[in-house]
């Protein structure tokens, strides 16, 4: 017998695995030896009062447990099709396990390096303000995601099988954890040894997985396309092409457009990355002068309105870094991420307001590709504003909400550095308003919030795609042309890791039905 139920546990006890089985025993009024097996299935923190976990568990009574199947057994081998898809993100190596899985052969291509060489770039944006503009902390193997945290919370549960991708990333190392906790992640320092185990699947059963192959042309014929070219003028040939390529690779957007494909511009998310030390969000949330050993670097989400306009916190890091996400030379971009244990003194967060077409229009831009040169426009004037390194432009949260240039700022965990710059001139009027309104309004909600001990710093353009390739809503093919499979954060089809990777397992379930039409 199996039953279910729901408990209470304080952060002293949440790792007694004693106590726990007491406490079951208790509630269900049964002998602690008929309780064979207690499953946590779901794990959260309430810290609205005195922080407490609530647990959801299932309670094996004379019973033994069985250790569910694996989904990597249901892979094959010797797929006589195969698939081409452009870009090793989440959405593409996890349409690449989808296809395996239904018998179809993935061939990657991706412009940047494996995660392990991809390191070596990273470390030289990080210190030397060198960008490569294929390999970064947006573009390699594993996806922007790779090196902002590993979250893997999303509110897109209609769209595919959660359940699914995270017990793969389990199969592939992950923490079991992240089967359980509300809002898991992997972090930055554990995520790359996952993504490299799930390349190696892929090649295991027959993919291929090709680095340093940048996409720059294809070609089409009588309305069906017939082949990828590389930078080497290699042409890649399939009946199916996934383009998983990311919200940063613009070029991709020029060449669709180039070759006349459908493009729609889309509102975006455009603002600053704040970080605040990690004790005074601890404070906040806890409402506690020091953190309890047991519970996690605290996290916020705040959302509010500002002239029917959303403001809101996005891709929260507690416990982590601020790290420069620039794809291109000339180009000051902001991004946050976390090591698995959180344990930086800083806490920051994106800080964004969504930002309409028409607003852009307004602005003088024009053309499908207005928002994304908007979009460049603010990060060129942010690095224009400086002295040509990659230190971001920023000011003290009070001074951001006051209009004043900060005399001096906080320590940061952002390695090129911060400097004082005007960055309420930096922003267009309406933009900056909207921020700074709701500093105001979250200051009012959050005793502590707004202050002096916090960094506003620019710019946080990066929280999703400015464009949508649009695709057909039943075979998810692009309106235009027969095999053009648009997919991921870079479609316009996601927001995150676990999004991306839902819509990559649609396509490939999609290809799987194309190719037995």
């Amino acid at each position: 017998m199996i039953k279910s139920l729901d408990i209470n546990i304080t952060p002293d006890y949440i790792y007694d695995n004693a106590y726990i089985h007491g406490l079951v025993s208790k509630k269900l009024k049964l002998s602690a030896h008929s309780i064979r097996h207690i499953e946590i299935k779901k794990r959260s923190l309430d810290a609205r009062k005195s922080p407490v976990f609530r647990l959801k568990v299932d309670v094996y009574v004379n019973e033994e447990y069985k250790t569910p199947k694996k989904y990597i057994d249901t892979f094959k081998k010797g797929a006589k099709e195969k698939a081409i898809i452009i870009g090793a993100g989440p959405a593409g190596y996890f349409a690449a396990l989808k296809l395996i899985e239904l018998g179809i052969r993935p061939i990657i291509l991706d412009r940047g390096k494996n995660v392990r060489e991809r390191r070596r770039d990273l470390k030289a944006i990080q210190q030397d303000g060198v960008v490569n503009s294929d390999s970064n902390y947006c573009f390699g193997e594993g996806g922007a995601g790779t090196y902002s945290d590993g979250k893997l919370y999303t509110r897109s549960h209609k769209r595919g099988n959660i359940k699914e991708i995270l017990a793969l990333l389990v199969e592939h190392g992950a923490n079991p954890d992240i089967l359980i906790d509300a809002h898991p992640h992997i972090g930055s320092n554990k995520l790359p040894q996952v993504i490299k185990r799930i390349r190696e699947t892929i090649q295991a059963f027959g993919g291929e997985v090709h680095f340093d192959t940048k996409v720059v042309d294809i070609e089409i014929k009588d309305g069906k396309i017939l082949g990828a070219i590389d930078q080497h003028g290699k042409q890649y040939n399939a009946k199916a092409f996934v383009f998983a390529t990311g919200h940063s690779a613009r070029d991709i957007f020029d060449l669709f457009e180039a070759k006349g494909l459908l493009l729609e511009k889309k509102p975006f998310a455009l603002g600053v990355r704040i970080e605040h030390p990690q004790p005074l969000i601890d404070s906040i949330q806890y409402k506690q002068k020091k953190r309890h050993e047991n519970l996690p670097a605290s996290s916020y989400s705040m959302a509010c309105q500002v002239n029917n306009v959303g403001v809101f916190s996005f891709c929260m890091c507690p416990g982590g870094l601020v790290v420069p996400a620039a794809t291109e030379p000339g180009e000051i971009v902001v991004n946050g991420m976390s090591l698995s244990k959180r344990d930086s003194p800083f806490a920051n967060s994106g800080f964004v307001t969504a930002v309409s077409n028409e607003e852009i229009e307004a602005l003088g831009y024009e053309g499908t590709m207005s928002n994304v040169d908007f979009q460049s426009d603010i990060e060129r004037m942010m690095f224009e504003n400086g002295d040509g390194s990659q230190k971001a432009p920023a000011l003290r949260m009070t001074d951001f909400v006051q209009g004043n240039i900060s005399s001096d700022l906080n320590s940061t965990s952002y390695i090129p550095g911060v400097y004082a710059a005007p960055l309420f001139e930096l922003f267009p009027p309406f933009i900056y308003e909207r921020l700074r309104q709701a500093m105001l309004t979250f200051g009012g909600r959050a005793k502590g919030y707004l202050t002096s001990e916090a960094n506003v710093i620019g710019v946080e353009s990066r929280t999703s795609s400015p464009i949508r390739i649009p695709r057909n809503k039943e075979t998810l093919m692009h309106q235009d042309v027969e095999g053009v499979f648009p997919c991921g954060e870079g479609a316009g089809y996601a927001g995150g890791i676990l999004s991306a990777a839902m819509d990559g397992q649609r396509v490939a379930n999609a290809i799987h039905r194309y190719y037995n039409a």
